[in-house]
This record gives structure tokens, C-alpha cells and sequence, in this order.
């Protein structure tokens, strides 16, 4: 079988050349697929992508080629990457014992607890030997060599239980992070956060994962002094039993407590919820979601749900042996999410619908990853629709932006009033948000001088195919400003409510942002006197 470009990746003088003859045709208009087909290579096999973007940065680099966008996103491997607006980069942490006894994590002593080494990301991290600046550098290649943006990064730090690390392994290995995307090796933490404030690669958004009970204000503020915008926290179930039964490790006011304390400190909130649980059943965990939204104390901004997937290295292996656990067959996992999917409010993203492991490490159960895809076309017989924030995104849509509509939908959460500003379509497609959290007397307090008296924006986000900073696409929501009405919108309903000050949780790479709308940086968030 003859070798594809995509794999053999040489970039040499005759390869150049046929790619260059391709991009001749697609520059004339010709599909791209097809301008490939006829071109194929002598040996056998045909150009990869990641050619094509290589010989047309030459081509543009050189003067030759005038440099055009829309020839760019033709040729770019695998868009929807960055189609929500930022490019995201996924490191793990090494492996380090968890605090956690839960029976459905499998274990390997190569990887962190609940990680698998043939997991894509889990992969590459073993790859580099978890090495933050090795793991960093190499993904922000692989994306510029596919022709993605890389100058907006949401950094996604993932592997066990971030808060149960030494608190110098996680300062260290989040200013390697910095060092890759800063493009030199910094001296102190300090040096690496205030660099990428002009970095080339800006880090836009820094999330992490923990436990519901490693969350605290010691925490919280620990937190936001690494950088960290958003955290995942593992809820799993909402029914204490059910939790004790698979040694979570946790309560439900657990959570329900580090959810409210989060929100106080302007975090974005993932949850992580987990149906096929043992002791569970199908319609035990249709009313178990409902909780997600009825208990004014949760509400997350995002949600992954991770059905129990049966792993022969988990201790919930043993229970399926003795005939004590039985998994979801695929049909009644489809039908389950497609029942829950269109009850998600609108201010909430599913992230996924099911965790990224190989099929062949399933023992039993559902083996299909193509499980989300599999529920849109059960939800689209029943004619039912999911409006979470990902099925509404525009994507690679064209925005007529004079007839977007700003909508501000509310809602109460952690004791606090929530407003979700968007802007929306005719056709109900979101082209960006922004999450305002006015806390109220009843909220918990995170103790933090920058938030006294203040509104906090939680998020701003404007959707469609990220671009460059400075650029500009015809019909593109980005850069045209959105983001900035969205603040102006929030600083209105800050003062109308009486709030003194409006504070913004800030990522290091858009403190410049903040700062041309009159926001001045406090000790970890910009801050704007109203």
C-alpha cells in the first residue's frame, strides 16, 4: 500500500511542486477534493492536507501569492477544531496517586487515574513523557501545520485531580505551558503570566479539573492566582446513594456547595455527569438530569456526560463478573440522551456526549463513539431539537450582523441573578454571549478584593471560525465587535442594579482587550469602577 503525504509528511522539491500545481486549481475555483484526485502521486496515494498548507504558507510567505483567508480555511485540515471561536490545546499531567476510590476509574500506572494510554490526548502526552512545554510546543505545531490560527489558545489541563497535586509541580507546569506559547524559557511564574499578555500565542482561557470536595476559598483563590478561568468538576450523579455505592468519595452538597463558591469567583462551571452509574437505571437518571437545572445551586455553564463505560482495569469489572452491574445496551443509551438533550437550557454547552476511549478497552455495553451523532438523528426522528449552546453555535455560518438580535435571558443560580446576553440569528443561531453574575445577599462570598461590590462577567465569547487577531472575514462574527456591545450592554445592567464596579475573570491573553474598555487589572481580575 503506497504511503499517504498526510503520514510520510516530506516536504520535498517534487511533492512541493504537485502540491502547488493543486493549489493552481483551487485558486481557479475548483474543489478542493477533487483538484487532489487529479493530481495523484507517481508512487501512489495522493496529497494530504497539511502539504497543501505547507506549500501555500511558502507560496504567500515568499511574495509570490498574494495571501487570501478564504483559500486557507479551503485547505485546512479539519475546521470544526476551531470553529468555536478559539483553538483549543489539551495537556495531560503526570500520573500522581488521586485522593478518589470511585470503581468505575480504570487504572493504569502509566497514566493519570481515569486516563487510558491509547486515549488521543492521553497519547500524545505519553508520547512527551507529560512534559507541559514538549506537550504544548508540539500541539501548536500540529495545528499551525494544518492550517489553524494559534494565536488565541484555551490551554485544557487535564489528568486526575488538579487540586490534589504539589502546588509547585502546578505552578511549574502551567509556566512551561506558558513558556511553549511565549517562545522563550521565563525565569519566575510571574515572568511567564505577564509575557503572554504579548505572546504570539495567547492563552485565552486556562481550565482545569478537580473534585467538588477539594474546593474551597483557599482553593478558589489559589486558583485565579495560577490564571485558571474555568474548572470541570466531577458531579457524576446528584443522588447520594448512588454516589456512595460507586465510592465517588463525595456528597451531593458537596457539590452543590463548590458550584456556588465557583460562580462567586466568576468561574465558567463544567459538570461532569455520569448516566449507567451502578445502582442506577435508566429512569432513575432521567430524573437525576432534571436536577442539573431544577437545584438553583448547580446550573452549569457546561456539561460533559460520560456514560459508565465498562473497563476491565476498573474495580466495577469485578460487580459485572458477579452478575451485580449490567451496562446500557447502545439503543437504550440513544434513547436515554435523546430524551434529556432537549430539556438543556439555552445558556449551557454539552461539551460531549461521550468520553474519547477506544472501543476495544469497552468489555461491555455501548462500544459506539459516535454517540452524540447517533442521538441528533434519533432526536431529528422524533422531530425534538437540543438549543444547548453548541447545537446553535454558527460555526463556519456567514453573519449578516446589522440583523443580530441581543437577547438577555435570566435566571437564578448560587444566589446569584444570572443574565446571559446573546446574540442571535433569525434563525436562532448564537454568534457569540456574554455570562453576567450579579451576586446577590444570599450568594456565598469568595472573599476576594477585587469582587467587593461588584458584578463579575463570568465569560464573553463570540463564536465562528477563529481568526486571527487584527483580521477580518466577510460575514465572519469575529472581530466586528460583538464582544465589546456585549460588555456595554453588561456595565448598563451592573449599574442599573446598584453595583459599584463590574469585574471581568480575565485569561492573561485578553487583559490587552479589556484594558482599550477602561478595565484596570486589580490582583487577578480587570476591574472597572461603574
Amino acid at each position: 500500500m503506497a504511503q499517504n503525504w498526510n503520514e510520510a509528511r516530506e516536504y520535498t522539491p517534487a511533492k512541493l511542486s504537485l502540491a502547488r500545481e493543486i493549489l493552481e486549481e483551487v485558486r481557479a475555483g475548483l474543489q478542493v477534493s477533487k483538484a487532489v484526485r487529479a493530481h495523484p502521486m507517481p508512487e501512489g496515494g495522493y496529497v494530504g492536507k497539511h502539504m497543501l498548507v505547507h506549500a501555500y504558507r511558502e507560496l504567500t510567505e515568499a511574495g509570490t501569492w498574494e495571501f487570501e483567508e478564504q483559500i486557507l480555511r479551503r485547505i485546512r485540515m479539519k475546521p470544526s477544531r476551531t470553529l468555536s471561536g478559539v483553538t483549543t490545546v489539551t495537556v495531560l499531567t503526570k500520573p500522581y496517586p488521586c485522593p478518589g476510590k470511585c470503581i468505575f476509574c480504570p487504572t493504569d500506572l502509566r497514566m493519570p487515574k481515569s486516563y487510558l494510554p491509547d486515549e488521543p490526548g492521553a497519547m500524545r502526552a505519553l508520547h512527551h513523557e507529560f512534559d507541559p512545554f514538549d506537550q504544548t510546543e508540539a500541539r501548536l505545531a500540529a495545528l499551525e501545520a494544518i492550517g489553524h490560527p494559534t494565536d488565541k489558545i484555551e490551554l485544557l489541563i487535564l489528568g486526575g485531580t488538579w487540586s490534589s497535586y504539589r502546588e509547585d509541580y502546578q505552578e511549574w507546569f502551567i509556566q512551561r505551558c506558558l513558556d511553549a506559547m511565549n517562545g522563550f524559557e521565563s525565569s519566575t511564574f510571574v515572568e511567564a503570566q505577564e509575557a503572554n499578555e504579548r505572546a504570539d500565542h495567547k492563552n485565552v482561557g486556562l481550565v482545569i479539573e478537580t473534585r467538588p470536595d477539594h474546593v474551597t476559598l483557599t482553593e478558589v483563590a489559589r486558583l485565579r492566582m495560577l490564571g485558571v478561568t474555568k474548572v470541570q468538576l466531577g458531579a457524576q450523579s446528584l443522588d447520594d446513594r448512588i454516589l456512595e455505592l460507586n465510592a465517588r468519595g463525595h456528597t451531593v452538597a458537596e457539590t452543590r456547595a463548590a458550584v456556588s463558591l465557583l460562580r462567586a469567583a466568576g468561574f465558567k462551571i463544567v459538570l461532569h455527569w455520569m448516566p449507567n452509574l451502578l445502582g442506577s437505571t435508566p429512569e432513575m437518571d432521567r430524573r437525576d438530569f432534571t436536577r442539573l437545572w431544577d437545584d438553583p445551586d448547580l446550573r452549569p455553564d457546561e456539561i460533559k456526560i460520560y456514560p459508565c463505560q465498562l473497563l476491565e482495569n476498573a474495580e466495577l469489572y469485578e460487580y459485572w463478573e458477579r452478575g451485580e452491574y449490567k451496562p446500557y445496551t447502545t439503543d437504550e443509551l440513544i434513547d436515554l440522551i435523546a430524551d434529556i438533550k432537549p430539556t438543556i437550557p439555552e445558556y449551557c454547552r454539552v461539551n460531549r456526549v461521550i468520553r474519547d476511549i477506544p472501543s476495544t478497552n469497552v468489555v461491555a455495553g455501548n462500544k459506539r463513539t459516535s454517540l452524540r451523532q447517533d442521538v441528533h438523528v434519533e432526536m431529528s426522528l422524533r422531530g425534538t431539537r437540543c438549543r444547548c449552546i453548541r447545537c446553535r453555535e454558527i460555526r463556519g455560518e456567514r453573519v449578516d450582523w446589522e440583523s443580530l438580535q441581543l437577547k438577555d435571558y435570566s435566571y437564578e443560580a448560587g444566589g446569584a441573578e444570572e443574565h446571559f446576553l446573546s446574540f442571535t440569528t433569525e434563525g436562532d443561531r448564537l454568534a457569540g454571549f456574554l455570562r453576567l453574575s450579579l451576586p446577590g445577599p444570599d450568594a456565598p462570598s469568595a472573599d476576594l478584593s477585587d469582587l467587593e461590590h461588584s458584578a463579575i462577567v463570568r465569560e464573553v465569547h463570540i463564536y465562528g471560525q477563529s481568526l486571527k487577531v487584527g483580521a477580518d472575514q466577510s460575514g465572519a462574527a469575529q472581530h466586528i465587535g460583538l464582544g465589546t456591545r456585549l460588555m456595554r450592554e453588561a456595565e448598563v445592567i451592573s449599574r442599573g442594579n446598584g453595583y459599584r464596579a463590574l469585574a471581568v475573570i480575565s485569561a492573561l491573553g485578553t487583559r490587552g482587550y479589556y484594558r482599550k474598555l477602561g478595565y484596570k487589572r486589580g490582583e487577578t481580575y480587570m476591574v472597572k469602577r461603574l
